[in-house]
């Protein structure tokens, strides 16, 4: 992994003071930096879809490292002070923009890791589950506590954590509000590390390094088979998986990676 980190073209995003993004190698590392929950709003939100926007057409960067700012918290997700004045068009527009931001993340044609250094709470948790890989520190707690105050998640979380954990907990944790810990997560399959305090960014960077190994069009071609198994009977994609591999043979990466194989060098990535 380059060890060189700067400013991913600083400027570009008007909307985003409240999420940072840096380059590391082939990685975008979003910090979520909106203090002092690190609470998403209509601003931040905008500007998530924004920046996977722009990621999706850099040819330069195979995966995604998203994290909270500060030791605390990932993020409490959203800020209720929004829907104090329980005003039903502005719940309608927060509704299509944490499902705008979360489903485009969750679409990111790479790999995209949460690293979870805190509480992750709520939309929190959801953007986490959003992602295609989640490691948590030994401090972190989850949950989903949106029946406590009346709402309900609204950006894939009765979906993705249903798919992930199961029903039973799924259930546990929206219906009863029941919070879970770093360690219960990894053992119902919710993250799939847990890593000391302080330690789950630069894990996550070092498992995003090796996406850059992978071939970034092969990585574009597998993870929709992966996924679409949410949506039919895993069964039913063997034609659409044997297609794809054919259609590989399309890209200079798949020849590249092949003849590097051959030669016992590294491939020379060229991302088309």
């Amino acid at each position: 992994m380059s060890t060189a980190v700067e400013p991913y073209q600083a400027g570009v995003f008007d909307l985003t003071h409240k999420l940072t993004v840096e380059k590391h190698g082939h990685t975008a590392l979003i910090t979520i930096n909106h203090p002092p929950a690190n609470t998403w709003d209509r601003e931040s939100l905008i500007g998530l879809k924004q920046i996977i926007e722009h990621l999706n057409h850099d040819d330069e960067i195979y995966a995604l490292v998203i994290c909270g700012q500060g030791e605390k918290f990932f993020s409490a997700g959203a800020d209720l002070k929004l829907f104090a004045d329980g005003d039903r068009g502005r719940a309608r527009e927060m509704a299509r923009r944490f499902g705008e931001a979360f489903e485009a993340l969750r679409d990111f044609r790479g790999v995209s890791i949460a690293a979870i250094n805190g509480f992750a709470l709520g939309g929190g948790l959801e953007c986490a589950l959003a992602c295609d890989l989640r490691i948590a520190e030994q401090q972190a707690q989850m949950g989903l506590p949106e029946a406590s105050v009346g709402l309900l998640p609204c950006a894939g979380g009765t979906q993705a954590l249903a798919w992930l954990v199961g029903e039973g907990w799924a259930k546990r944790m929206i219906l009863c509000g029941e919070r879970i810990t770093a360690e219960t997560a990894l053992r119902i399959g919710l993250v799939e590390q847990v890593v000391e305090s302080g330690q789950a960014r630069g894990h996550a960077l070092l498992l995003a390094s090796r996406v850059a190994r992978q071939s970034p069009v092969a990585v574009r071609a597998i993870k929709p088979l992966i996924d679409g198994a949410r949506k039919r009977l895993p069964n039913t994609f063997g034609a659409a998986e044997r297609e794809a591999f054919v259609e590989l043979f399309e890209s200079e990466d798949t020849l590249e990676g092949v003849n590097a194989f051959l030669e016992k060098r590294d491939p020379r990535w060229r991302n088309r």
